[in-house]
C-alpha cells in the first residue's frame, strides 16, 4: 500500500497520461496481458492500481461488385483507456473508475459508393468522425461481488446485449439493438449518463437493469468531448437482462442472454398519421406513440475444446433482436455464425469466422411503399430483408498485432432486389501499443 502523497502523484500521472494519449489513440477490447510494457512503466503503474491501454483499429474495404462504381475506403479508430483500481489507490474496496476517449477518422465505403446497405460493411465508421468521451464511470461491488453497481457515462452495449466485434459487417458486430434502433440505443463510441445494477443470483445466473438518458444531442460533434448534460433529452431507456453462463464438460463455456428494453420517449409512427391514414400519402402529422420497446437474445456456446491447447476449439453464436413495429423502420435482425480458434496446431492464436444474417424492414413500411407506387408517388423500391454473409481469417503475427482479411457478400442491399448484390473484400488491422 502506498502513502497518500505517492497516491496523489500516481493519480496525477494517470491524468496526464490520459490527456496526452488521447491524442494518439487505442482499440477495444484489450487483453488482460501487457504486450508492450513501455520499458516497465505500465507494469509499475499497474502494480499501484493504474492500468493504461492504448491502441488502434482500422478497416479498409473495396467493392469489386455492387454500388455505383468500384472504389475503396479506409476508416480507423483510436482509443485510450485508463482504469483505476480504487482499492489500491484510495482503499475503496471492490471499486474502480474508468475513462475512455476515442477518435474516429476516415470514410465509409457504403456511403462513398452508394451501396445502399441497411448495415454498414465497415462497422467501425459512424457516429461522427471525431474525438469522444466514450466511458467515464465508477463501478462498485458489494457482498463479495454478488451486487455490482455502475454509474456515469456509459454506452448501452457495454453491459446490455453485449457482443463481440469479430466481424467487419455491422450485422455481426456489437450489441444488435443499436444496429436496428440506433436513434435511441447508442452503442460504442457514444455514451450517455446512465446507471446499471447487476445481481449475481448464483455463479452462473445473473440479472441486471439499467437506466440511460435518451438524448439525441449526444450524437452531435459539438458535445462529443463534453461531460456535461447537453439539452434535448427525450426520455429514459430502461433495459433489463437475465443471463445464464454455464460451463459444460471440458471447459465448454456458454453465454445465454435474454433481454428487453423500454424507451419512455415519444416517437412517431412509421406509417400511420393522426387521421388514421398513411401520413406519407395523405399528408398531415404522424401519430405519436408514448414509448418504444423491443427484446433480444444473445447465445454463444463453445462446442469443442482441444485438450491442453488453451482456447482452441469451435464456438457457435446466435443473435436475434426484435423492435416494435409501430415506431421502428427495421423491426428485426437475426444473425448466426461459427468461430474456430486455432484451426492449425502451428497457429493456435489464429481464428476463422463465418457468419450469415438478415436485417428485416418492417412489413408496415413495405406496405406503405406499395401504396406509394399505386398512388403514382413512386417509383419506390419495396423493401423486405437484407442478407449478409462474411468469412474472415484472423492471424496474429505478433501478440500485439491482429490482421483480419475478410470477404463479405450482401444480397438485396437495402432490403430490395432492385439493388445488385455487393461483394466486399476487406482488411481489419488491430494494434495494441
Amino acid at each position: 500500500m502506498v502513502n497518500g502523497r505517492k497516491k496523489l502523484v500516481l493519480l496525477s500521472t494517470a491524468a496526464l497520461a490520459c490527456s496526452s494519449a488521447a491524442w494518439s489513440g487505442a482499440p477495444q477490447p484489450f487483453s488482460d496481458m501487457l504486450f508492450l510494457d513501455w520499458d516497465g512503466f505500465r507494469s509499475a503503474l499497474r502494480e499501484e492500481g493504474i492500468d493504461i491501454r492504448v491502441g488502434y483499429v482500422s478497416e479498409t474495404a473495396t467493392n469489386p461488385q455492387g454500388g455505383e462504381r468500384e472504389g475503396w475506403a479506409y476508416t480507423d479508430q483510436w482509443t485510450f483507456m485508463g482504469t483505476l483500481d480504487l482499492d489500491k489507490l484510495l482503499s475503496l474496496n471492490d471499486a474502480q473508475f474508468r475513462i475512455t476517449i476515442t477518435d474516429r477518422n476516415g470514410h465509409s465505403l457504403s456511403a462513398a459508393q452508394n451501396l445502399d446497405n441497411l448495415q454498414q460493411v465497415q462497422e467501425l465508421y459512424g457516429r461522427g468522425q471525431t474525438w469522444r468521451f466514450t466511458q467515464f464511470w465508477y463501478e462498485q461491488s458489494y457482498f463479495s461481488g454478488k451486487v455490482d453497481w455502475k454509474i456515469g457515462r456509459l454506452t448501452d452495449g457495454e453491459d446490455f446485449a453485449a457482443f463481440s466485434c469479430e466481424f467487419m459487417n455491422l450485422t455481426f458486430c456489437g450489441a444488435p439493438p443499436g444496429n436496428i434502433v440506433g436513434s435511441y440505443w447508442y452503442n460504442w463510441p457514444v455514451s450517455q449518463w446512465a446507471t446499471r445494477v447487476k445481481v449475481s443470483v448464483s455463479r452462473t445466473v445473473y440479472a441486471q437493469v439499467g437506466a440511460f438518458e435518451v438524448n439525441p444531442s449526444y450524437l452531435q460533434t459539438r458535445y462529443a468531448l463534453g461531460l456535461g448534460n447537453p439539452p434535448g433529452a427525450t426520455g429514459v431507456l430502461a433495459p433489463i437482462e437475465i443471463g445464464w453462463l454455464p460451463k459444460f464438460a471440458r471447459s465448454l463455456d456458454g453465454s445465454y442472454k435474454f433481454g428487453a428494453w423500454y424507451d419512455t420517449s415519444r416517437a412517431a409512427d412509421v406509417v400511420k398519421g393522426t387521421n388514421g391514414q398513411p401520413w406519407a400519402i395523405d399528408g398531415g402529422q404522424p401519430l405519436i406513440h408514448n414509448g418504444q420497446y423491443g427484446a433480444y437474445i444473445n447465445f454463444l456456446q463453445r462446442l469443442t475444446a482441444v485438450s491442453n491447447a488453451g482456447k482452441r476449439g469451435l464456438s457457435v453464436f446466435l443473435n436475434a433482436t426484435f423492435a416494435d413495429r409501430q415506431t421502428s423502420t427495421i423491426d428485426n435482425q437475426v444473425a448466426a455464425g461459427l468461430l474456430y480458434r486455432g484451426p492449425f496446431v502451428q497457429r493456435p492464436a489464429d481464428e476463422l469466422g463465418l457468419a450469415v444474417g438478415a436485417t428485416h424492414v418492417n412489413t408496415r413500411v413495405a406496405a406503405l411503399e406499395r401504396l406509394q407506387n399505386a398512388a403514382g408517388l413512386g417509383p419506390v423500391a419495396v423493401q423486405s430483408s437484407e442478407y449478409a454473409s462474411e468469412l474472415y481469417y484472423g492471424l496474429d503475427p505478433a501478440p500485439w498485432l491482429d490482421l483480419r482479411p475478410n470477404v463479405q457478400y450482401v444480397y438485396q442491399p437495402g432490403g430490395t432486389a432492385r439493388n445488385h448484390a455487393d461483394l466486399i473484400v476487406g482488411l481489419r488491422v488491430s494494434v495494441n501499443f
